[in-house]
């Protein structure tokens, strides 16, 4: 099956599921947020590691969709934890109804994501769960680091990394790996298959660090430096930090500590230190280096050279993207 019909696949079940029931107010916000578009990468992910161990991807439909809504229950909640009042250009779920109904609907949809995680058969049970779990402690250490770092002038570079690779990068990792496991794949096959599914999360992260300042904003479809507006300490802030003089150093903690009042300033002295250090470039170079260590253990991988094309095109897809 080919990328593009894996993407169609997964679209027509998520759009055909029926989750409404009553009580009415606690589904249908479960509903609006799953169907409110969305990349569909995790799903695709699990369902290509199983066609690229030749197994059957039916079988790993229902963990695909479990993936999917932990990942959307997360947004649901980070979105509470954030005040973001839109959510893929629609109103996130705590502003279209509240916070309250948010929590509650977002309790309900990590309930549903497990029920959907069972759908396997008996043989591969408790390991799918088992990476599951494991992957939802890990998402929660993650987004715990993020939100320490909230309160921190400082964040170095290694803790950073650590951070995304926590909070963004081990679920695309457990996605690949469950497909895997559906498939029957080998013990060294899926712990390279995991890897890869790592340092694509990685790679994914650092493309929204540099998109949210240097992309085209008519295609990013909103205005650039939002994380700078909000004080978060990305790839790009971390890294300039490292590189910087003093006077650049005092400059930037000085913005992150809402010394320059003015949005557009603040913006724009940021992004001048950023550019003067080339980390618009630095970035980027590091992504590389992440897809070159994902593509490592994807070749590691015994399985013939053609079943891994949809795997190498999604991670193109990826590298590539604009929003």
């Amino acid at each position: 099956m080919t990328l593009e019909n894996i993407f169609k696949n997964i679209n027509e079940r998520i759009e055909t599921l029926d989750l409404i029931r009553e009580p009415r107010e606690l589904y249908e916000p479960v509903d609006y947020c799953l169907k409110n578009g969305g990349k569909r990468m995790r799903p695709a992910m699990t369902l290509l590691a199983c066609q690229m161990f030749g197994g059957d991807m039916e079988k790993a439909m229902n963990p695909a969709i479990g993936l999917e809504l932990f990942h959307n229950f997360t947004l649901m909640h980070d979105d509470i934890m954030d005040n973001a009042p839109i959510r893929r250009g629609k109103p996130a779920v705590h502003t279209k109804w509240n916070a309250n109904t948010a929590i509650l609907s977002g309790d309900v949809m990590f309930a549903l994501a497990g029920k959907f995680m069972m759908g396997v058969e008996n043989d591969h049970l408790r390991e799918v769960m088992e990476t599951y779990h494991k992957t939802v402690i890990e998402v929660c250490d993650g987004q715990q680091l993020d939100m320490n770092f909230e309160k921190r002038a400082k964040v170095s570079l290694p803790e950073y990394v650590e951070m995304i690779r926590l909070k963004t990068a081990v679920l695309p990792a457990a996605c690949l790996k469950v497909g895997a496991i559906v498939a029957g794949a080998g013990k060294d096959d899926k712990e390279h298959i995991y890897h890869f599914g790592e340092y694509i999360g990685l790679a994914f992260q650092l493309k929204d660090d540099w998109l949210d300042l240097f992309s085209d904003e008519s295609k990013f479809g909103k205005k650039n430096g939002g994380d700078i507006l909000a004080n978060k300490k990305t790839w790009l802030f971390t890294k300039a930090l490292d590189l910087s003089n003093a006077p650049q150093r005092k400059t930037l903690l000085g913005a992150f500590a809402n010394k320059i009042t003015d949005p557009e300033e603040k913006i724009r002295t940021v992004k001048d230190i950023y550019l003067n250090l080339e980390i618009d470039h630095l970035v980027i170079k590091q992504m590389e280096e992440y897809y070159g260590q994902a593509f490592s253990h994807l070749a590691k991988i015994k399985v013939p050279e053609s079943n891994k094309e949809n795997l190498y095109a999604l991670a193109k897809n990826l590298f590539d993207r604009e929003i």
